[in-house]
């Protein structure tokens, strides 16, 4: 399975793809940020991280999209700002047909850590450790793109076969 994260953000929009199964080594395929100017207006900040993940998704062709849950913050700015690129990085794979999985920070954190309430370095030096890399991704918006990723194939890809199960035991669980 290959999987795109994506850590939404109006300034830093993480983005990175991790290929693999549960239960077996999983391996980075690409990390990287789209970052845009807060000099830009609003609307055009969008448009570039539209064309951004526009182009991750042509070029990596990921089987789904994994994309931080937005939840509320003290600061309303920095929470409307990561909502409108959450929604541009929904549209973007929705209007490919690829499957998006919303995950919330502490459900990442557990995933990769066993820790709900780790720090940006643990979840940075799990996700190094996951996919045997040489260093930690930077900036933290690369990493958490990672590990969206990485908690998507080990859970999304768990919950897609209990799914199938369901379906095919006729819809009883």
């Amino acid at each position: 399975m290959r999987v795109l994260g994506i850590d939404p953000g109006l300034t830093r929009c993480g983005m990175g793809v991790v290929e693999g199964d549960v239960g077996r080594p999983l391996r980075l395929v690409d990390v990287n940020v789209i970052r845009t100017s807060s000099q830009l207006a609003v609307p055009e900040r969008l448009v570039s991280i539209e064309r951004g993940i526009d182009a991750w998704i042509e070029e990596h062709r990921p089987e789904a999209v994994a994309v931080e849950r937005v939840f509320a913050r003290s600061d309303v700015s920095t929470v409307m700002g990561t909502a409108q690129a959450s929604g541009i990085a929904m549209v973007c794979a929705a209007r490919r047909g690829l499957p998006i999985a919303l995950h919330t920070p502490s459900e990442v954190k557990a995933a990769v850590s066993g820790n709900g309430r780790a720090d940006k370095a643990q979840v940075g030096m799990m996700v190094t450790r996951i996919l045997r890399l040489d260093a930690m991704p930077k900036p933290a918006d690369a990493a958490d793109a990672l590990a969206l990723a990485i908690t998507h194939i080990w859970r999304g890809g768990a919950q897609a076969r209990i799914d199938a199960a369901v379906a095919a035991a006729g819809g009883r669980r």
